[in-house]
């Protein structure tokens, strides 16, 4: 009964999609889209022409036609992946194309494509043909915008003293991390989001923008191809992360640390050059260069604790404290978040350096406001966690009371 109106609007819908007026094709394909994931048996009857409609439209001058369209053709690869078979390759080359569509917006929708579509068992099939052209598409997507740097007052340096408003602190609540999943099947960026990590934290813009969708879709595309990703991956890193331009370094940082997980084994080889590099770029004068740098870092901590201590992980381990007591307190977050990660892996590996580590932890209390304190308390948690009775000495305690003046 409720399908029965349905058979009539659906077809209305169609005709609709080539009205003179873009605001009514861009409605029209809005209204049809409400029932796709639902798979509304109305719509499955006109799917055929509903497809070759939203082909029709796929050029359109119209930006929210566009946008309407890509998320069209999105829902449909989860849905009824078996109509758009057919026609994978030009819809891969039609996505490529808005992907980098001038109307950011439309970029957004169009890169949810990749995301979805690695979620297809087909992925690899279809996809590996265009990773020439996706990759770098990805991951100059990954740049922050002009926008994106406004809202997050990226020429802001020092900033610490500025109180932190109360609509930007969110709960916040100590846990045990499990270390074993952020190396074997754990975390993807999304799921990284949501949690206490976010992508490279920019809270203050829009949460999810195309920035975090390219860094995601690269995330989940480097756990589908693993480590034939990186024969695209690793000319564009030799240029972005040594560039001159800060902002294209920084896209370079967020890139290396998005493809950690899936590509983790052919990176090995190259980490004994890029982890030196990167804790040289704790000190970038540029703050969002120096908190990119920290989460990036946080992917590799595996890697470093099991190297000899001097190496690699007594210089990560010194930056990121200096970095825990930076003046900007964007950097501290993602500092402390980082230091956090670099405790779980490292156990008891940090016991002799406990007194510095604490000397730091207990001097941040008296530079962070409320928002940072709650992700500072988290930091000596986990530390807690991970030396356990190492911390409970008579040296300890009585360095901690003298810096808190108890």
């Amino acid at each position: 009964m409720l399908d029965r109106p349905l058979n009539v609007m659906i077809p209305k819908f169609l005709q609709f999609f080539k009205h003179s007026s873009p605001k009514i094709r861009s409605h029209a394909i809005a209204c049809v889209n409400q029932f796709i994931i639902s798979r509304t048996q109305a719509l499955m009857l006109h799917i055929d022409p509903f497809i070759e409609n939203l082909f029709a439209l796929a050029g359109d001058e119209e930006p929210e036609v566009r946008k309407n369209v890509c998320r069209a053709l999105v829902m449909l690869l989860e849905v009824r992946l078996d109509r758009l078979l057919p026609h994978m390759h030009n819809i891969i080359e039609y996505m490529l194309q808005r992907t980098q569509d001038q109307d950011e917006n439309v970029a957004l929708e169009a890169c949810e494509f990749w995301l979805t579509l690695a979620e297809q068992p087909v992925c690899k099939e279809v996809l590996c043909g265009h990773l020439p052209k996706l990759i770098p598409v990805l991951v100059n997507g990954m740049k922050y915008s002009e926008i994106d740097i406004i809202l997050l007052k990226g020429d802001v340096e020092e900033d610490e003293a500025i109180p932190d408003n109360e609509q930007d602190i969110r709960p916040r609540f100590h846990r045990s991390r499990t270390v074993a999943q952020q190396h074997e099947g754990g975390d993807s960026i999304e799921e990284e989001e949501e949690d206490d990590d976010d992508l490279d934290d920019d809270e203050t813009i829009s949460d999810w923008n195309l920035r975090k969708c390219s860094a995601a879709a690269l995330d989940v595309l480097a756990n589908v191809f693993r480590d034939d990703l990186l024969l695209h991956i690793l000319p564009l890193l030799k240029e972005l992360l040594f560039h001159p331009e800060w902002l294209v370094k920084e896209s370079g940082i967020l890139v290396l640390g998005a493809v950690a997980e899936g590509c983790m084994q052919g990176m090995i080889p190259y980490l004994p050059e890029l982890i030196p590099h990167l804790v040289l770029c704790l000190s970038d004068k540029k703050a969002l260069v120096r908190s990119i740098t920290c989460w990036t870092l946080s992917r590799y901590t595996h890697w470093v604790v099991s190297q000899p201590p001097d190496t690699y992980l007594k210089p990560l381990m010194t930056e990121l404290l200096k970095r825990i007591l930076d003046s900007n307190k964007r950097v501290q977050e993602a500092a402390c978040s980082a230091f956090a990660t670099l405790e779980e892996e490292a156990c008891t590996e940090l016991v002799p350096y406990l007194a510095y580590i604490l000397d730091t932890l207990v001097f941040a209390f008296g530079k962070y406001q409320h928002k940072n304190l709650l992700i500072l308390y988290d930091a000596i948690g986990t530390l807690a966690d991970s030396v356990g009775h190492h911390l409970n000495k008579p040296v300890m305690h009585f360095q901690t009371q003298k810096q808190l003046k108890l």
